[in-house]
């Protein structure tokens, strides 16, 4: 399962040969940018380590259906990993029997640096006190922001990017139901973040969302003000949408500047673009006023400084 890791091949050998000399450590973590696949990365070497010969049970293991495997992710919009979900997992792992066809059990903990103090404790205890033939796989969007007491304990590493031409190759393999065109475009758009591109297709609330930031585009663009802050107004109740759309049109305002054209967007309209959503993101994120936010959001991407 490791080779349908796109790109990563470093990383891809290095795993398969720890696998392969029985010398894989107990405690992995997967580092990568949010989108770089590096939770799917994780769910590769699961099943490769569950189920060595493959299998019907190694693609349950891909899609997160497998007995074998438990998950612990973020609650909430801060993310944060309670301790209680730590205290779950383990107990869940000590009851399960394992399947006569697993060779043990993985553990999954996505975004590793949401650990809060007593979290990090419980997790720190489970890992230096592991069960027998369970495989404990961590993921974090940065080793510096996971407390060094479980980045100690994990063997590290990172799930890079994909260049653009091999992440629009995959695409088109995985999804073969969009262009040439199509693929290319969504490599460029998300740089090669693999797992971004794949839901930009197949995830409602994000296809949602580019297609509202393509239109708060083409609004800059027209310097419609009043259309821009009418599709704005729509998410004035919805913090989690307002932040998904700000983040689509800061993704197509930056690739207008690295490709003048993209999205319809000229290089001062992106830049105009660019600076108004970071700038509601960040209100956003000190909690500022969400309404509020929106609105000068929306003025500062139809208005010039002339």
């Amino acid at each position: 399962m490791l080779d349908r890791i796109a790109g990563n091949r470093e990383l891809k050998q290095h795993l398969k040969t720890a696998l392969a000399c029985g010398r894989l450590a107990h405690s992995i973590l997967l580092v990568g940018e949010p989108g770089c696949g590096a939770g799917f990365a994780a769910r590769c070497l699961a099943a490769d380590y569950l189920y060595p010969a493959g299998g019907p049970h190694a693609e349950a293991v891909l899609r997160g259906q497998d007995p074998e495997s438990i998950t612990v992710q973020g609650e909430g919009a801060s993310g944060q990993i309670k301790v209680e979900r730590i205290r779950e997992a383990r107990e869940a792992i000590l009851r399960s029997a394992m399947s006569c066809d697993a060779a043990g059990r993985a553990l999954f903990v996505y975004g590793a640096q949401n650990l809060n103090g007593p979290s990090a404790n419980a997790m720190l205890k489970t890992i230096e006190e592991p069960p027998d033939g369970v495989l404990f796989l961590l993921t974090a969007s940065s080793a510096a922001a996971v407390l060094p007491t479980i980045r100690s304990r994990c063997a590290a590493y990172t799930v890079a990017p994909v260049e653009t031409g091999e992440c629009a190759a995959f695409l088109r393999t995985v999804r073969p139901e969009l262009t040439e065109p199509q693929a290319a475009d969504l490599a460029f758009l998300y740089e090669g973040h693999i797992g971004n591109c794949l839901r930009a297709v197949s995830d409602p609330d994000a296809k949602a969302a580019r297609a509202a930031a393509r239109e708060l585009c083409r609004q800059a663009r027209q310097q419609d003000t009043y259309r821009a802050e009418a599709l704005l107004a729509g998410y004035e109740k919805d913090k989690e949408g307002a932040a998904a759309l700000l983040w689509q049109t800061t993704q197509a305002a930056s690739a207008a500047l690295r490709r003048p054209g993209f999205d319809g967007l000229d290089p001062d309209t992106a830049a105009r673009v660019l600076r108004a959503a970071n700038r509601a993101a960040a209100a956003m994120r000190a909690n500022g006023n969400l309404r509020l936010a929106l609105a000068v959001c929306g003025m500062e991407m139809t208005q010039t400084d002339q």
